[in-house]
């Protein structure tokens, strides 16, 4: 497994005893009904891919209160338990949904994730996405309240545009230390604005969806869609999207076929080209996971990763009216 290099941070481990791997483990998945996995999964399997990731050396476990309304945080930290997790040597991640980010619900919410992980520290505390209204001020407060009393250690934001990635940081005073946001083959557009900061500046681009929910995996075609959970509702798998990422999955298939690796593998490895990007893919089974690690060692020749740029440049997808037009389209006809 290879980590990030992180510069230490005042009274942090980060950088210094805790490590972040370079492929960690999202965990939407536990607990959330729209993935469809089931309480097998959730009883299970989850438990099983934790074990199994700490033995691959996966440092970084990332959740969410609303993944599940709270039920990932508790399959989590009920998993890290079990499998018998030196949390003193890990990164156990969670995020707080801003819908009234103000300091004194901040500190709450926190306590409650903290109390669902069964933890004494939240070792990255995260805003899940910008709140429109209200700013974060009063929402970095709270965060710097927390770190001041110890039950957070690093604050994170994620999906924000780099100007607001740096107004956070000014209103905490200090590092917020990674943006978690969507990175893939799919959609590439971090590269060129917040990985190179986040280089310049010692932070760390966390890639949620590298994967862009499977459809880098080269599993799907236009003859072969998504039927339910998550996917079936998102306007990549429409038969148009699926037709123009034709010729990006084509050549992330020559360049796996040239490494014996997947599709898979491959997308996973262009989005870790950079030192300062963690990815988190989810995993439906031990297997998936396995995989999703073996890509951290996975290393592209610069062609390669010129010819999976352009790709990704020239895909194009439907998005906006039109998508939600093509997706209303698809639900009648079902």
């Amino acid at each position: 497994m290879r980590y990030l290099e992180i510069p230490p941070l005042p009274g942090s481990d980060l950088g210094t005893g805790r490590r972040v791997s370079a492929i960690g483990l999202g965990t939407w998945q536990f607990g959330s009904r729209e993935w469809g996995y089931g309480l097998a999964y959730d009883d299970g399997e989850a438990a099983r891919i934790v074990a199994r990731a700490l033995e691959l050396g996966v440092t970084l476990f990332d959740t969410a209160e609303v993944y599940g309304f709270g039920r990932s945080e508790r399959i989590l930290g009920a998993a890290l338990r079990t499998a018998g997790a030196d949390l003193d040597r890990i990164v156990v991640a969670t995020k707080i949904f801003p819908a009234m980010p103000v300091a004194p619900v901040v500190q709450q919410r926190a306590v409650a994730s903290a109390g669902r992980l069964g933890v004494r520290r939240i070792d990255l505390y995260q805003v899940h996405q910008p709140n429109p209204v209200v700013r974060d001020a009063t929402t970095m407060r709270g965060m710097r309240a927390l770190q001041d009393v110890g039950l957070v250690d690093q604050v994170g934001v994620s999906n924000y545009r780099l100007e607001r990635w740096k107004a956070a940081e000014a209103a905490l005073g200090s590092p917020v230390l990674s943006n978690q946001v969507q990175y893939s083959l799919a959609h590439p557009q971090p590269a060129a604005d917040l990985v190179p900061y986040a280089l310049r500046e010692g932070r760390v681009v966390i890639a949620w969806s590298p994967l862009a929910q499977g459809l880098l995996t080269g599993k799907y075609d236009e003859d072969h869609r998504p039927t339910g959970g998550v996917r079936a509702t998102n306007p990549l798998f429409l038969p148009e999207n699926l037709r123009r990422a034709a010729p990006l999955v084509a050549v992330l298939r020559e360049v796996a076929a040239a490494h014996g690796a997947t599709p898979a593998q491959v997308a996973l490895a262009w989005v870790l080209r950079h030192p300062c990007v963690t990815a988190i893919p989810g995993a439906s089974s031990v297997e998936q996971l396995e995989h999703n690690v073996a890509a951290a060692d996975l290393v592209l020749a610069d062609d390669e990763v010129g010819a999976l740029s352009e790709a990704a440049t020239a895909f194009q997808p439907v998005g906006g009216p039109r998508a939600a037009v093509s997706m209303l389209r698809e639900r009648v006809r079902a």
